[in-house]
């Protein structure tokens, strides 16, 4: 199953909702989905699902098959930027983006969004009506935590951290919006190194050419072991999440949990998490973002305050209270 998003999610939201009922569970790391990919997954996996005669599909990837599953469903949609911005995304995706989610979410008994802002857009774009769909916010693991001090420096010799940096982790991809964060670094007076933790994503060519451009100062972690990524967040000096769209912004709230300081993005979702727990920045404004990591990297008061209110942010959101919500969802559409 893979380590971030939809993966995070799906893992976690199964681990809350365990012991509430019996679920056969399909996909990586569980039961394979039957026979060739198109044919298997909407062909030959729903009549096995019919056979089973189960009182509820759940759908934490937001996707049915084409064909019927036989009883009531329950999707998770998670974001709609492809529809949104398809730009931000590659080509070649149109079975999926043209076909299958539009009918899904067409289909689905019932729909779960992670936040207001993804309810909004479902409602916009797809003519669902509010009382069909129920927000569900994410939940922060229990594993980001601020660490002792005589962890810190164990960590940053492992991951050949210095004493001082700014932290973005995500893929590198259009609509995480690194040019913005990169020229407002580049503009700093004293600006500490810039650490970027993820994978090349699509469409980094330019980001790439920026980075090298800017030379010594920004250092290309690559993808951080899930273990690693509380300690990455505990010796960060801030973390710095300037997206243009976000469908929740799990990443915020980890740092927050972590006590580390966070700059993020004013657009989509991401207030909605934040709370009054981070510097909230156009994602568009150089000048500004240059101005809030300025403040937050130099004033020691600002930073306090935020790391005291970013745990206490990050304390509201659990996957207990997640599967919960998520729980009484299911039970409602299934009739259970």
């Amino acid at each position: 199953m893979p380590r971030a998003g939809i993966g995070t999610y799906t893992r976690e939201i199964l681990a809350a909702l365990a012991g509430r009922a019996r679920f056969s569970v399909y996909g990586p790391g569980y039961r394979e989905i039957p026979g060739p990919r198109f044919a298997g997954r909407h062909l030959l996996w729903p009549r096995r699902i019919r056979r089973l005669q189960p009182d509820l599909f759940f759908g934490p990837m937001g996707q049915l098959p084409l064909a019927s599953v036989g009883c009531p469903s329950v999707l998770t949609i998670h974001d709609l930027a492809m529809y949104i911005e398809p730009q931000w995304f590659p080509s070649g995706q149109p079975l999926s983006t043209r076909l299958v989610v539009p009918r899904s979410i067409d289909r689905a008994s019932h729909l779960v969004a992670d936040s207001n802002c993804t309810a909004r857009d479902i409602a916009e774009l797809f003519d669902r009506r509010p009382e069909e769909i129920s927000v569900v916010h994410l939940g922060v693991s229990p594993v980001f935590h601020p660490l002792p001090g005589d962890q810190l420096a164990d960590i940053r010799r492992r991951l050949q951290l210095p004493e001082r940096f700014l932290l973005f982790v995500g893929s590198i991809e259009p609509r995480k919006n690194l040019p913005t964060l990169l020229e407002a670094w580049a503009a700093l007076p004293d600006h500490p190194d810039l650490v970027i933790a993820g994978t090349w994503g699509w469409k980094y060519e330019a980001v790439q050419r920026q980075i090298e451009r800017l030379g010594e100062g920004v250092r290309l972690l690559g993808p951080v072991e899930p273990a690693d990524l509380p300690g990455l967040y505990n010796v960060a000096t801030a973390l710095a999440h300037p997206a243009y769209y976000e469908g929740f912004g799990l990443t915020i709230l980890e740092a927050m949990a972590c006590g580390t300081p966070v700059v993020s993005s004013s657009a989509a979702s991401l207030p909605e998490v934040a709370g009054d727990a981070a510097l909230l920045v156009d994602p568009a404004d150089v000048e500004s973002w240059t101005a809030a990591l300025d403040r937050v990297l130099h004033d020691p008061g600002v930073a306090t305050d935020l790391r005291r209110r970013g745990v206490l942010r990050a304390a509201e959101f659990t996957w207990e209270k997640a599967g919960s919500k998520t729980w009484r969802v299911l039970e409602a559409t299934a009739g259970i």
